[in-house]
This record gives structure tokens, C-alpha cells and sequence, in this order.
């Protein structure tokens, strides 16, 4: 009985342990190998006001999530502050979350307001997120903690 009791005790911490993983693994879009936003440097959007892609030379791991950077300034850039470049919404589309779903993204699809970085789905996206962002904002600030905890 007592052997029985402590495996019922391992699967279930396991199982409270993996679903608290993936839950944190959700909160920030990644792919198979945790690379963000695609593989683009999450700096450069703000210093070279454009996506550039980011080298495996230059890659730092913050929150579950692998970035790469373009230069070593740019790396070092972003150890010193990462919360300032880190797309808002774990990286998924800005707008999705406002409309209350998780979406990958096109890093080509960005906008920086208010000192935040944002990105879409798509161009085609980008151009509805355009006619109110403020408005999108508001409405994926208030849906982020559910679709963060969906996933």
C-alpha cells in the first residue's frame, strides 16, 4: 500500500510539474529548439528601426527562450535590459492575443509603441493593427493572462 501511495504521489507531482512547463513554455513563442521571434534580433528592431536576422554566434537565453542578435553590442545591448526588447504578448501576434488567441508571427511584421515592441501575424495583419492600436493594446493587455494560461 505504501509503494502504491508514493507512485500515486511521483505522478502526480509529474504531472503538476509538466502541465506548469508547458504552461510556461506557452507564455513565450518558440520553436522546437526555444528560438524567439524566429530567430531575429529582438535590438535591432529599436537600434535599426528594422528586422534583422540574428546569428548563433550571438545568443542569450531569458525566460525559457533562446535569442539571437545580430553583433555582440547587440547582445550585450539586450543582457543589460531584456525586458525593454522582448516582444510584448511572449512574442505571439499583438493582435491575435487581442483578439484572445495565441498566433505565430512574421518578424517582418513589427511596431514598436510606446517603447514596446509588437509583432503580427502578417502584413495583411499589421495593416488592421494599424487602424487602432491603442484600442488592440488595450484589449490584449486584458486577454494576455488568459491566453497565456490556455496554452
Amino acid at each position: 500500500m505504501k509503494k502504491l501511495l508514493q507512485s500515486i504521489l511521483v505522478l502526480s507531482l509529474l504531472s503538476v510539474s509538466m502541465h506548469l512547463s508547458a504552461q510556461n513554455s506557452a507564455k513565450v513563442n518558440v520553436d522546437k529548439n526555444q528560438l524567439a521571434i524566429e530567430g531575429y534580433d529582438p535590438v535591432a528592431y529599436f537600434e535599426d528601426h528594422k528586422p534583422v536576422k540574428g546569428s548563433d554566434a550571438f545568443k542569450f537565453k531569458f525566460e525559457n527562450a533562446v535569442y539571437q542578435f545580430a553583433s555582440s553590442a547587440h547582445l550585450n545591448t539586450f543582457k543589460k535590459n531584456p525586458e525593454k526588447y522582448v516582444p510584448e504578448y511572449g512574442g505571439y501576434c499583438a493582435y491575435g492575443v487581442s483578439k484572445g488567441y495565441a498566433v505565430s508571427i512574421d518578424p517582418t511584421a513589427w511596431s514598436i509603441v510606446d517603447g514596446k515592441l509588437y509583432l503580427n501575424y502578417s502584413h495583411n495583419v499589421q495593416n488592421k493593427w494599424n487602424d487602432d492600436k491603442s484600442g488592440f493594446i488595450k484589449k490584449a493587455d486584458k486577454n494576455w493572462p488568459t491566453v497565456a494560461g490556455k496554452n
